[in-house]
């Protein structure tokens, strides 16, 4: 019976699968900041990280048995190793904001990836951002003001973070995309928890506590969650453009919202939804133009690609 599912979904187009893979991948993201949050109440962030990398390459170890040491054949070593201290360092400011800030504030700032994005882009790279990519940036960042609030709360450490694994995500996400055009997404994944687990393990070595039983059940369910979630994210984006299926990532936030409602007791104040409306289209709009452009770069004032020439007969 999955069989014949898995057949029928691989029929469907790049853009609906990406789709349903993205909105899958969003559903688990929720469920794994709920499971975080709920971690963090027994165990140091550092810990908890250090043990959804540990699980999630345990979940990943069956296939790596079926298609052997060859199914991790790359050459894209140094991209794995930037992209893996990347994420970890991302993944470790995430986790300790959620230690202190509401789920729906923290997913609703994470969505500025794109908007720091943009502006990395332009300011270390040298692009040429436009006047209407510039004002939708600076869109984006005044709804994660609207969601923080500076000066009519006190501006919280933890926001800080979040802000930070937002734009180190940005780069994430980026760099995922450039290895799914190379490289198996199940590859990816590995690497990502190969690579990250030295990393982890040093920090948490020296805040270790044993955890309880009810903590090891949740981080079980954390690394099912990481798994199924990165598995989805990745092969959404390799279905289709990122700019088509990232929208769809912005589920995550009434996801998020709900679970934790239901969870924890908590409810978003009107200012994270207004915040996070804001942020959505500020960044959608980045985005959509951003794929208009990769079509078209003469629109910004970009040369046209130059052909590669014929090979010789």
């Amino acid at each position: 019976m999955f069989e014949e599912i898995g057949g029928r979904f691989r029929q469907l187009s790049g853009p609906v699968r990406g789709a349903v893979l993205m909105t899958a991948a969003a559903f688990g993201f929720a469920g794994m900041n709920v499971l975080i949050r709920a971690l963090t109440f027994e165990l140091h962030p550092f810990q908890v990280s250090f043990f959804r990398v540990l699980i999630g390459l345990v979940f990943m170890l069956p296939w790596l048995a079926r298609v052997g040491i060859g199914g991790l054949a790359t050459a894209s070593h140094k991209l794995y190793l930037s992209r893996s201290l990347v994420g970890y360092i991302a993944m470790l400011c995430t986790f300790t904001s959620l230690a202190y800030l509401e789920i729906a504030e923290v997913t609703a700032l994470s969505f500025t990836s794109p908007i720091f994005a943009t502006a990395a882009a332009a300011l270390l790279l040298g692009e040429v951002v436009r006047a209407r990519r510039w004002t939708a940036t600076i869109v984006g960042l005044c709804g994660a003001m609207v969601v923080i609030r500076p000066g009519f709360q006190d501006l919280n450490f933890a926001h800080l973070l979040v802000l930070a694994s937002a734009a180190l995500g940005g780069w994430n996400a980026i760099t995922v995309k450039q290895l799914t055009r190379t490289d198996n997404p199940n590859a990816i994944i590995v690497y990502m928890t190969l690579y990250m687990l030295p990393c982890a393990l040093l920090p948490a070595v020296f805040v270790w506590k044993w955890p309880s039983l009810h903590a090891v059940g949740l981080t079980v369910l954390l690394g099912i969650f990481a798994t199924i979630s990165h598995q989805c994210y990745t092969r959404a984006l390799a279905a289709c453009e990122a700019s088509y299926v990232l929208p769809f990532d912005f589920s995550r936030l009434p996801m998020s919202a709900v679970i934790a409602y239901f969870a924890f007791g908590e409810t978003p104040d009107i200012w994270t939804a207004v915040g996070g409306a804001i942020i959505f289209a500020s960044t959608f709009y980045i985005v959509r133009r951003e794929a208009h452009l990769a079509r078209n770069p003469e629109a910004d004032g970009r040369p046209p690609p130059v052909p590669k020439p014929a090979p010789p007969a």
